[in-house]
């Protein structure tokens, strides 16, 4: 029992008030022990037949994560979260690879259109992701591994939860036109010019330094192991794992 991971009380408080009610069917298990149960398989990264009986039963642990994927309910959450406190004076944007594991291939529409592609070390998933200044996740977008972070920019800040004044990214995100597509927008764009640039590019170095918030958050991600390698076929799926990984 001495490993089994549990929602705090000040975690569950959190998250208490997005649990849906009035639902049709039968009084669901108690949710408190089965999302305790989900987040030790993400954890853990064991299979979800291999939940221990402690969460209630393994199919029940299952079929929850399942269906609220299917209901984006995990994504909404996490996004009424960040709405809650969004902090945009200086948001950070990257993102981090994953690799897609034998049993993720097999999805219906193809590997591209669940988010799995080819890239320097095989078959892999990218995560994006825009946090605040205080290292809240706002925003989670998954595409496949060969994916430009650039051209997803514009992705990625478009479901931002409230407004950006200056936006911190690396090199990776160095353009002249996303550059002109922030200022239009009225964000402050807060990112290094690549050495091969003839003109040098300025920008705030102080404030670049909040990028490193986003590098901790992703840092973070990979102490679950179902995340760290990607096993489920269904980007939602994925995705909602990322999601509560974000939050908790």
């Amino acid at each position: 029992m001495a490993d089994l991971f549990w929602l705090s009380d000040e975690q569950w408080a959190v998250i208490e008030r997005f649990m849906p009610r009035k639902q049709p069917g039968p009084e669901r298990n108690d949710d408190r022990q089965v999302i305790s149960g989900i987040l030790h398989v993400l954890t853990s990264g064991c299979r979800w037949r291999d939940c221990p009986a402690a969460y209630g039963p393994r199919t029940t642990v299952y079929n929850r994560f399942n269906r609220w994927s299917r209901r984006r309910f995990w994504r909404a959450m996490l996004t009424a979260l960040a709405k809650g406190g969004w902090v945009g004076e200086v948001a950070a944007i990257d993102s981090t690879y994953v690799k897609a594991h034998r049993s993720a291939h097999g999805g219906k529409g193809g590997p591209r259109a669940q988010g799995i592609g080819p890239s320097r070390g095989g078959q892999r998933t990218k995560i994006h992701a825009l946090t605040d200044v205080l290292g809240r996740t706002g925003v989670l977008l998954l595409t496949p591994g060969n994916a430009s972070d650039v051209t997803t920019a514009s992705a990625v800040l478009a479901e931002a939860p409230g407004r950006v004044r200056r936006l911190a990214a690396d090199k990776g995100y160095d353009a002249d036109w996303l550059r002109a597509d922030l200022r239009e927008q009225g964000i402050t764009p807060i990112i290094p010019g690549k050495r091969g640039r003839k003109r040098k590019i300025r920008h705030d170095k102080r404030r670049y330094r909040e990028l490193w918030r986003i590098e901790a958050t992703f840092n973070r991600l990979m102490d679950f192991r179902r995340i760290t390698t990607r096993y489920d076929k269904l980007a939602r799926n994925y995705t909602s794992a990322v999601a509560l990984a974000f939050w908790c």
